[in-house]
């Protein structure tokens, strides 16, 4: 008897179907995505890593996780670890901008691509990472920025005094939101900041800088800039504890748009945020089955956000997600 092979793959696809497995399960390559998370320092972090997991849990993509506690040597650790147990992609979201050239040798000596999620490198070879999904930090700043331009011609003539609260130093959103800001408000001379310190981007630490501030300028801080909302939520009680009203006698403008920042601005305390969504992790497992094909993917992939001011914080609290 003379086997086709029509009949071997007929054979195949009756015995696949016959198993419960589809014809899409079949053409469906296994995934395993090694990822390194900055840490669990804020309300978007934690939005971030969840949004990740449960995405690659409904990608059927096997996802080996670790958390850097904000470390980059615990990343560097975790990257040499991925690339150890051969994983087929390695995305990151890095503690910092640079030093990260050795690692990212090693896993393109490898083959292994890796993708950068959230936050930027600066290294010499872009080739290093084949894309970087996330938002533009400098837009961020900017949009901050300019609600404050407009603020402040509602404002008494004279010096609008900025107090600042940076992220982790060397980290891209702080370099970056920063530097956006400053870009914009720079078009005005009253516009000054006074004082501007790293919060680490974490609530405890926005508050104790925010006593600090508060302690040597008083009353004579005008505005608060907070590379995030955690930070600002943390100066807010600062300011409280000081006996001003923070979004009255201090107006306070923040970054990243999660629910606590909504909340406090439903209860007047937080004037502005700008959004940054950390729901990347739809987008990362997409991303990471096109690279694995062998498909071309842009360089860089920016979401796409808005700016959120606390007259339209109670209409917009129903449809956050994070």
């Amino acid at each position: 008897m003379k086997i086709t092979r029509r009949a071997v793959l007929s054979t195949a696809i009756w015995l696949g179907m016959g198993w419960g497995i589809g014809a899409s399960a079949l053409a469906e390559t296994p995934l395993t995505i090694g990822f390194s998370q900055v840490g669990a320092e804020s309300e978007w972090r934690t939005a971030n890593t969840v949004s990740i997991k449960e995405a690659a849990k409904n990608a059927g993509v096997t996802l080996k996780f670790a958390d850097a506690q904000q470390k980059q040597e615990n990343q560097v650790k975790a990257i040499r670890s991925f690339i150890a147990q051969k994983v087929d992609v390695i995305a990151f979201s890095p503690v910092v901008e640079s030093g990260w050239d050795t690692v990212l040798q090693e896993a393109k000596a490898a083959k292994i691509p890796v993708i950068l999620t959230d936050r930027a490198v600066n290294v010499a070879d872009k080739s290093l990472y084949v894309t970087f999904i996330g938002s533009d930090f400098v837009e961020e700043g900017r949009r901050a920025g300019r609600w404050l331009l407009e603020r402040a011609k509602t404002l008494p003539a004279g010096d609008i005094n900025i107090v600042e609260l940076q992220g982790t130093v060397g980290s891209a959103p702080a370099i970056d939101r920063k530097a956006g800001f400053e870009e914009v408000i720079k078009t005005n001379p009253n516009l000054k900041i006074i004082r501007s310190q790293t919060g680490d981007f974490t609530r405890a630490k926005g508050k104790e800088v925010m006593e600090a501030f508060l302690k040597a300028e008083g009353k004579k801080i005008n505005v608060l800039y907070a590379h995030n909302d955690d930070m600002a939520i943390g100066a807010i009680q600062a300011i409280e504890e000081a006996g001003l009203k923070p979004g009255k006698d201090i107006i306070v403008i923040s970054v990243d748009g999660v629910k606590g920042a909504f909340e406090a601005m439903m209860a007047g305390k937080l004037n502005v945020t700008v959004e940054c969504s950390p729901l990347l992790g739809p987008q990362l497992m997409a991303v990471a089955r096109d690279v694995k094909a062998g498909k071309e993917v842009p360089k860089r992939i920016t979401t796409q956000e808005g700016v959120f001011p606390a007259e339209v914080a109670a209409k917009e609290f129903p449809n956050r997600k994070y």
